[in-house]
Parts: C-alpha cells; structure tokens; sequence
C-alpha cells in the first residue's frame, strides 16, 4: 500500500518538473519574440503615421 503512494508521488513530482520546464520555455521564448517585435516597430517608428 505504502509503495504505490511512493510510486504515484514520484510520478507527480516527475511530471512537475516536465511542465515547469515547458512553462519556462515557452516564457523565455514569448520573451524573445516581444523584444524582437518591439525592436522592429522601434527600428521602422517614422513610417508609422497616426
């Protein structure tokens, strides 16, 4: 009885970490893509007309 709790809290801390590892990821990657985006709109800011 006790090792199938051990065995099952195992697998749940496993998978855990999996998704904090995507989640961190898909954050830094996001990150990236914003500051790319800013930096263009930035670079091309005079042929913006309002």
């Amino acid at each position: 009885m006790c090792e199938k709790a051990y065995k099952s809290m195992s697998r749940v801390g496993a998978l855990n970490i999996a998704v904090g590892i995507v989640v961190l990821i898909l954050g830094i990657v996001s990150g990236v893509l914003l500051i790319v985006g800013g930096a263009r709109l930035h670079k091309n800011k005079s042929g913006i007309i309002f």
